[in-house]
């Protein structure tokens, strides 16, 4: 096989698994319901957790994660570094966000990218998702917006990537995946940002 077709192969199933859409069948699981009737419509780890609580929160974020995760070990197995340090592991994880972001099993809805995110940021450069993710979850407390948090959390992110990218600690290929998983997770959080700045946004605790 060369590395072309893995590279085909790795993104394509990239996409499937992030399409597996985790939140909404955890929602006819739990509740026998269609979470995307629900709350924001996103079927992502937020919307659950105002829909199912937290039980369905973790379950969905964990679900979320190991999506991307599975996408780039995948990716790793079939190309490795053939193309370029981490070129085929960053397209997988896109393809992954993408995916969960529109899904092809449910008419092209989604959720926000973010836990997508994180689970390929562990794998890809885990001090970036670390930090994030400690910025989202210092936000989240303090304001109780998940929304703000996550914005907030993947541009920390995607400022720790390219510094490093920068230092010639990472590869250009994670400069890329991080300029273009900070772009789809504003562009699916851009009714929240709307929400926030006419102070509508739901706070954290508010069931749908």
């Amino acid at each position: 096989m060369s590395d072309a077709v893995g590279l085909a192969l790795a993104v394509a199933a990239g996409y499937l698994l992030g399409s597996i859409p985790s939140g909404y069948l955890l929602g006819r699981w739990l509740a026998g319901i269609d979470l995307r009737q629900y709350g924001s419509g996103s079927t992502g780890a937020t919307n659950t957790m105002r829909v199912l609580g937290a039980r369905g929160f973790a379950l969905t974020f964990a679900a979320d994660v190991l999506k991307a995760a599975a996408a780039i070990l995948l990716a790793r197995a079939l190309v490795g570094d053939a193309l370029g340090p981490a070129v085929a592991e960053c397209l997988a994880a896109i393809a992954a966000i993408v995916g969960h972001n529109w899904s092809l099993f449910i008419g092209f809805a989604g959720g926000r990218g973010v836990a997508c995110s994180v689970g390929a940021m562990l794998l890809l450069y885990w001090p970036g998702a670390l930090v994030g993710l400690l910025v989202a979850a210092i936000l989240i407390y303090l304001t109780r917006y998940v929304s703000l948090g996550s914005i907030a959390g993947t541009l920390i992110g995607l400022i720790v990537t390219l510094t490093a990218v920068a230092q010639g600690v990472l590869p250009a290929a994670l400069g890329v995946f991080a300029v273009a998983t900070a772009a789809l997770v504003i562009v699916q959080h851009r009714g929240n940002i709307a929400r926030l700045l006419a102070g509508t946004e739901r706070k954290i605790g508010q069931r749908a």
